[in-house]
């Protein structure tokens, strides 16, 4: 393998995208898959899919790898003019797009995609008034949208040219490198996954598979799982894997909640995810020797494996999952080290695939073994 992982994970996460605006960063992935796929087309609803021709006489079963490359943002929900500002200097509110934690808002910097005469984009700041001067009730807590404004530095005449209600914002942050091979920054949720499947691309280069690859890099998942449901019904996978993050391990979580940061990916177990899936993912991690760790759920919601999973007449599906820290956040954490592991076991789980794979599952389920 010869992809740098952080230098692949800094063009991935400093490349905007918010939910139901990924046209920037599904043509950075484009490119990046490009050379190992066979087709890469975007679908209707800003999905990319390519397809990586399997081995096996036609007609081969297919397998759907998704990884969401939405991230959260913000959106302008007003433009406001300052009445005392002889300058006239403007200001936005916003709302969110995805789960984003207000609590981390108040000193952001961020990127206004503007929609206006020049469709230009403006970097801002989220700021407020100090402490000092908010009223008794709002000082010293986590601020609200109703406190909190964008300022880019605009007087309002000009703002309103090129500024729109419902325009996107993205964060501004760059990835920045830390000790022992992590990296932290926006948007490892879930960009860390879509370079776990562009490194299982990569493997499967030197891998016969039977089946063919259909890796998806799917939108809206913050917001709607849409990416997820769209295109499993349009691909009619034979069975289908979610790639996403889940919550790592630190100072106050709980351990039975989380997982530690460099010690490997783990597998969804619960009625969201098919057995047969779950156990031949453990069976790829055994053949290569590598340490996976069992993640149950006994919810639906939460990743784009439910929107595959429900799909037309129900596709087998699992779930891979790279250890984060502060999740939803501007500097989420992970090892690089996880990245290149669950990209891996992707790859081993795709060239263990034959054409009974469907059938054993199935029998398996039954109890019919």
């Amino acid at each position: 393998m010869s992809t740098d992982v952080a230098k692949l994970l800094k063009l991935l996460t400093e490349t905007a995208g918010p939910s139901g605006n990924e046209s920037r960063i599904s043509q950075a992935i484009e490119e990046i898959w490009r050379p190992f796929v066979d087709s890469i087309e975007s679908d209707r609803v800003g999905s990319l899919i390519a397809v990586k021709k399997g081995s096996a006489p036609t007609p081969r079963p297919r397998l759907l790898l998704a990884a969401h490359m939405d991230e959260i943002g913000l959106m302008v929900k007003k433009l406001v003019a300052h009445p005392d500002d002889e300058k006239g200097s403007g200001f936005l509110r916003m709302t969110q797009v995805g789960g984003v934690d207000v609590r981390h808002l108040l000193g952001q910097t961020v990127l206004v995609h503007g929609s206006g005469a020049s469709e230009l984009t403006f970097a801002g700041i989220v700021g407020s008034l100090p402490s000092h001067m908010l009223p008794e009730s709002k000082s010293n807590i986590a601020l609200g949208y109703d406190e909190l404004l964008i300022d880019v530095g605009l007087p309002y005449r000009y703002m309103v040219e090129q500024i729109n209600v419902g325009d996107f914002i993205s964060f501004r942050q760059p990835l920045r490198k830390l000790l022992n091979q992590r990296v932290t920054g926006k948007a490892l949720d879930n960009r860390a996954s879509v370079a776990a499947v562009t490194l299982c691309l990569e493997y499967l280069q030197d891998r016969r598979h039977d089946w063919d690859v259909v890796a998806v890099a799917t939108a809206q998942e913050e917001i709607t799982l849409l990416g997820a449901f769209t295109s499993a019904f349009s691909q009619s996978p034979d069975a289908a894997i979610a790639i996403d993050v889940t919550f790592g391990t630190g100072p106050g979580a709980k351990d039975e909640e989380t997982f530690k940061l460099d010690e490997g990916p783990t597998i969804g177990l619960g009625p969201n995810f098919h057995p047969g899936i779950y156990a031949a993912l453990n069976d790829a991690a055994a053949r290569i020797e590598m340490k996976v760790h069992t993640e149950s759920n006994w919810y639906a919601g939460g990743t784009d494996a439910y929107g595959l999973q429900v799909a037309r007449r129900g596709i087998p599906t699992g779930l891979v999952s790279i250890p984060l820290r502060y999740m939803h956040t501007m500097v989420e954490t992970l090892a690089t080290r996880d990245v290149k592991r669950a990209g891996r076991l992707l790859a081993e789980f795709v060239a263990g695939l034959n054409e009974g794979f469907l059938d054993e599952i199935a029998l398996k389920m039954m109890g019919k073994e």
